[in-house]
């Protein structure tokens, strides 16, 4: 194997990963180190054997006999093989807290809400979860809420405030329709206030055509090119913020959902799901109507999945209050990529201060 591949092998390597993989190539000196050692401890035993007194020579190979003579040399050793490893520059997925500023809440109003099969009804248990939810979170993360039925709209711009929040989702108000593809790009409008995303395009009025492109409400003004070109990014790359999608029934209304997953996918932004109700839905009656609503879990999933995110379904209140428990969690800790190259120095300075100090106390010497 040549040098090149040999770097590649390690970088691909699953435990830590390293930036600079060619400095490995220094530990080759360790072995080499050993070898010395050795080399001195036999040179060390044959002057000594010249001298014809036994305590003489006892003397000279040490008071520190057995293993204890070798404990300072080989933790110096170890402190070394830190030190090349650090220069490395070892990068490994460890938990750290969160770092996300922002929390969009975006949550269904539709009238299929009103079904009582998560007691006492959808609604009524998503705002109690909601509301545990934000008393969970840390102080430091603004929320934002989004309600959706028929059309989208930030009922919370993102705050600090949980009273404000508790307020705004006390004030929900059950509607026709549901438009989960809204509610999503709404939310990512709420996260990017400078992007450019037209708030009014995701409306349906009597100029507006029902069913607006994803691209139209992304760019509803294509001739204005001079706009700064968006360059899409990895999928859950985004850390400074994430959305949290709650909903209990198939979209009827609105950009689609799936292309509204893969909008906020390229902005990085990670869309976890989660679905109240039941599988096999329930028939309600809401002014004057009736209609069986279904939970449609493969949507959800496939938005979860589209953004890097995870899916929940929550069958029960109890359930749901769980889902949210979790979430909370999720975001509060999250594992990074982060390099370890300062932890490993710190490490093997220990070991050469331990080295030279117990070298210092058994044998009044260092090393």
């Amino acid at each position: 194997m040549n040098f090149s591949g040999f770097t590649s092998f390690l970088a691909k390597l699953p435990w830590p990963n390293f930036l600079w993989p060619e400095f490995l190539w220094l530990l080759l000196v360790i072995p080499l180190l050993v070898l010395v050692y050795i080399w001195l401890l036999r040179r060390k035993k044959k002057i000594a054997l010249r001298y014809a007194s036994l305590s003489i020579v006892r003397e000279a190979m040490g008071r520190g006999q057995g293993f204890r003579r070798h404990v300072p040399p080989l933790l110096f050793l170890l402190s070394i093989a830190a030190m090349l490893v650090a220069a490395s520059r070892p990068f490994a997925v460890i938990s750290l807290p969160s770092q996300r500023e922002t929390i969009i809440l975006a949550m269904d109003v539709s009238g299929s809400m009103r079904a009582a099969d998560v007691l006492p009804n959808r609604l009524v248990a998503a705002q109690n979860a909601a509301k545990a939810f934000l008393a969970d979170l840390p102080r430091n993360v603004r929320v934002g809420i989004v309600a959706f039925a028929g059309t989208a709209s930030v009922v919370q711009q993102p705050t600090l405030s949980r009273e404000d929040l508790v307020v705004a989702i006390d004030k929900f108000q059950l509607q026709r329709g549901t438009a989960i593809g809204n509610g999503i790009v709404v939310s990512l409008a709420e996260l990017f206030p400078d992007a450019g995303i037209d708030l009014a395009s995701m409306q349906y009025g009597r100029e507006k055509p029902r069913g607006t492109s994803i691209d139209q409400a992304l760019n509803p003004d294509k001739n204005a090119a001079a706009k700064k070109e968006f360059v899409p990014v990895a999928p859950g790359s985004y850390t400074s913020g994430a959305i949290i999608l709650l909903t209990d029934g198939q979209r009827t209304t609105g950009v689609d959902s799936l292309d509204a997953a893969k909008a906020a996918a390229d902005r990085g932004v990670r869309v976890y799901t989660v679905g109240v109700g039941t599988v096999d839905g329930e028939t309600i009656g809401f002014e004057g109507w009736s209609m069986r609503v279904k939970l449609d879990e493969e949507t959800l999933k496939g938005i979860a999945r589209t953004t890097q995110a995870e899916y929940f379904y929550a069958g029960t209140a109890a359930d749901l209050k769980k889902v949210y428990e979790t979430l909370s969690s999720r975001l509060a800790i999250e594992k990074k990529e982060t390099e370890i190259s300062g932890l490993l120095a710190l490490v093997a300075a220990a070991l050469a201060l331990v080295s030279a100090s117990l070298s210092l106390l058994w044998f009044n010497r260092i090393l």
